[in-house]
């Protein structure tokens, strides 16, 4: 099973930036899909979460309305949307999938959001 998280970058508040995490090593639509951050110094937290089939999503409440989880089965890769940035939104981005009951993480991409 292998994570590989694109699309960090620098960008300035208010603006967007769409992660994406390819897949690999397992059957991609049989398992949802979580994306987490990390900020230097503090605990990983969750972001947002999508289920195998995409039907369900649900998403942390400091980033509820700005960040969209996405999903293409065909494609083997989840997404994350994320509008209106905010400095609080710098963190390590990673994506995770639980795969018979063991989670698997990608390496993480970063996102520095500041003027």
């Amino acid at each position: 099973v292998q994570l590989v998280e694109s699309g960090g970058g620098l960008v300035q508040p208010g603006e967007s930036l769409r992660l994406s995490c390819a897949a690999s090593g397992y059957t991609f639509s049989n398992s949802g899909m979580s994306w987490y951050r990390q900020r230097p110094g503090e605990e990983r937290e969750w972001v947002a979460g999508i289920s195998d089939s995409g039907d369900i999503r649900n998403y942390a409440d400091s980033v509820a309305g700005r960040f969209t989880i996405s999903r293409d089965n065909a494609k083997s890769t989840g997404y994350l949307q994320m509008n209106s940035l905010k400095s609080d939104d710098s963190a390590v981005y990673y994506c995770k999938s639980v795969v018979n009951l063991k989670s698997y993480w990608g390496q993480g991409t970063q996102v520095i959001v500041s003027s």
